[in-house]
């Protein structure tokens, strides 16, 4: 017998009061790099959620990602950034006097980032999303790749392969998993929604939901769109969390860490992409040892940086092999699921124990 409607929701209630408690009591005895790490996931997640509506929801394979994080993170550092903090950084060329004297709070800077990213990811679907399956991931990476060219030669407005240093450090803990939070409750509204119900027919079959009468282009671009924006805000949340940017940092590497997210938590799942971020987030971090010298007792290594990333990739490799779906698949956590699964080990657990004891 599954749980009632209002029981759901007083478990969903007690739940979100934990999480809340949990990052809380984070922020207050967690030390400066585990805090790092911990608002680094919330972050991910963000990122995964909106790679997966385009990716996992819609059907689209983009490789784009790190072109839209790019115009979110310099627009909300220009927006954020003082005068004499601009003038610190643009000192072989002056910045454009239109941007030198704006000074705006940090919510306004980063919603104007994303707006400025969701509109870039406008103008570059409306071409793009023509295209179909490896022919669209080569030209959203193309796109991704001329953006990270213009960012690096307008030295007068994002300060050339410089970059920016000096941010604020406004990606707070609060900050980044209100965010996370909030991104979490717009992507089950918007997947349940008959948007959502749309982008699914899309990804299952084009030429079935064109004829049930979806607009097919509109959809794509709408999701495209919002995928954008989100990766723009949440670019901008990370380069105020390491206070610093510049093009190298929004190459291919970062959208191959927020696909390998998706790809592991499983397309098609709100839950996989939050439990992914989760796990490779830490991982990555954990495994970081492996790019230092290794004493494996008869097996001694010198430091190799990128190890690690090997590994990632070869986890990849299996995955993609042996469980295309991911950890979750097109499957979301239930309550129902969660007190079913429980009831199973429980039964299985006493099965287990009474055999034993009748031998």
């Amino acid at each position: 017998m599954g749980l009632t409607a209002k029981q759901k929701n007083l478990c969903t209630l007690i739940f979100a009061l934990v999480v809340v408690a949990f990052i809380a009591v984070a922020d207050k005895i967690f030390g400066a790099f585990p805090l790092r790490i911990f608002n680094l996931t919330a972050i991910y997640i963000i990122l995964a959620l909106s790679l997966n509506l385009v990716n996992g929801f819609t059907g689209l394979f983009s490789l784009g990602h790190a072109g839209f994080m790019a115009v979110g993170a310099y627009t909300c550092a220009l927006l954020t950034m003082t005068p004499a903090q601009k003038t610190v950084n643009f000192y072989l060329a002056p910045i454009v006097p239109f941007l030198g004297n704006i000074h705006l709070p940090f919510i306004p800077s980063l919603l104007i980032g994303g707006i400025l990213a969701g509109f870039v990811g406008f103008l570059v679907g409306t071409p793009a999303l023509r295209l179909r399956d490896d022919y669209l991931a080569i030209a959203t990476l193309g796109f991704s790749e001329i953006i990270r060219v213009i960012l690096t030669n307008l030295q007068s407005i994002t300060n050339g392969p410089l970059g920016i240093k000096g941010l604020p450090r406004y990606s707070t803990t609060y900050t980044v998993w209100s965010i996370a939070i909030v991104s979490i409750f717009f992507m089950v509204a918007l997947i349940n929604s008959a948007f959502g119900r749309s982008c699914k027919a899309v990804r299952d079959n084009e030429i079935a939901a064109q004829a049930m009468g979806i607009n097919v282009a509109r959809i794509k671009i709408t999701s495209f769109v919002i995928a954008s924006f989100m990766a723009g805000i949440g670019g901008a949340l990370l380069g105020h969390q390491i206070s610093t940017i510049d093009p190298r940092l929004f190459g291919f590497i970062l959208t191959y860490n927020v696909l390998l997210i998706v790809v592991l938590g499983g397309t098609g799942s709100i839950t996989g992409s939050v439990i992914g971020a989760i796990v490779v987030t830490i991982s990555m971090e954990a495994l970081r040892f492996l790019d230092g010298p290794l004493n494996l007792i008869f097996v001694r290594t010198q430091g190799k940086p990128g190890i690690r990333m090997v590994v990632f990739s070869v986890l990849l490799v299996v995955v993609v092999i042996y469980r295309q779906q991911g950890l979750m698949g097109n499957k979301e956590l239930s309550w129902d699921g969660i007190i079913k699964a429980v009831t199973r080990l429980g039964s299985k657990f006493k099965g287990n124990r009474g055999s034993g004891g009748n031998r």
